[in-house]
């Protein structure tokens, strides 16, 4: 039984063209990252949008919180400033994704650290703690230039992740 169609049958309607298997093996070849922090407000929504951005068709990646919190304005803004799409942002929670499996789970607060459930088959499991641009105070010039530090610090890591991850799963499939 195919657990991706909910326990019904597949129809097929005759042999699967080349492009179809290609976008299959795609679709399974990528690397499955979860960032995960308290409200997947700011934090772990910047790192979502960071790696899909700079990890491309290589990384699927998704984003939760321990308690959801919704996606704060400023998230969008600066990733916005930055050109990078924002398109299905959204606060979601991990309890969503407790029966996936990951090759990453990446926490990006230490409050998540500690709570952050076992996800089944996870390769790796990261910790990148970094301050809650959320929660500092003070006009909008500041609460900005606290995000605009966050995505920028958090942008670097991810450059240097997706690279990494990227070169040692394609030197993975050369030895296979």
């Amino acid at each position: 039984m195919n657990p991706r169609t909910n326990g019904s049958q597949e129809l097929r309607l005759g042999p699967r063209s080349a492009s179809v298997d290609s976008q299959a093996e795609v679709a399974h070849s990528r690397i499955r990252v979860l960032f995960v922090c308290t409200g997947n407000s700011a934090r772990s929504l910047l790192g979502e949008a960071l790696l899909r951005h700079h990890g491309g068709d290589h990384f699927e990646v998704l984003s939760a919180g321990t308690h959801p919190a919704g996606v704060n304005p400023l998230t969008i803004r600066v990733l916005a400033e930055a050109g990078i799409p924002t398109d299905g942002l959204r606060s979601k929670s991990v309890n969503d994704f407790l029966d996936q499996t990951f090759d990453y789970v990446i926490t990006v607060c230490d409050d998540a650290r500690q709570v952050c459930p076992v996800f089944p088959g996870v390769h790796e499991s990261l910790h990148w703690g970094y301050d809650d641009p959320a929660v500092v105070e003070g006009d909008e010039a500041t609460r900005l230039a606290a995000f605009r530090r966050t995505a920028t610090a958090m942008g670097e890591r991810v450059k240097q992740f997706a690279t990494l991850v990227h070169r040692a799963a394609v030197t993975a499939s050369d030895r296979a």
